[in-house]
């Protein structure tokens, strides 16, 4: 299966629930919009049943497909972000349906398992 095939059929499986809620997702990020806490080929580990709060980083299913993003919520709405200045332009609304989980670790580019950084997300 080709990446964009694997691609496609992550989004579809996201979009109709099909993945068990209690099942962690593991995907490559690619670009630089979220620099400089994720780099392009970190792999992150999504929660889907993670607690949704303001500042976390989140799995955001939008017309042009699946985003990495910092989360907002500003009186009752919920914004997504990117960390890179460059493309803060990005900044928009979403509905809390298109969140699909909570980033709860990564593992750099080339990094090994003492590489890894949770994300606990403390009140």
């Amino acid at each position: 299966m080709t990446d964009p095939d694997i691609k496609a059929q992550i989004e579809a499986e996201l979009a109709q629930g099909s993945c068990a809620a209690s099942e962690l997702i593991a995907l490559q990020v690619i670009g630089d919009s979220m620099e400089p806490e994720f780099r392009d080929g970190a792999i992150v580990v999504i929660d889907q049943d993670a607690v949704i709060r303001d500042r976390v980083y989140v799995l955001v299913m939008l017309e042009g497909g699946l985003s990495l993003r910092q989360l907002r919520i500003e009186n009752d709405r919920y914004f997504i972000q990117p960390l890179n200045e460059a493309y803060m332009h990005e900044r928009q609304e979403v509905e809390q349906s298109a969140l699909k989980g909570v980033i709860i670790q990564q593992t750099p580019p080339k990094g090994r398992r003492k590489d890894r950084i949770t994300y606990t997300y403390e009140s």
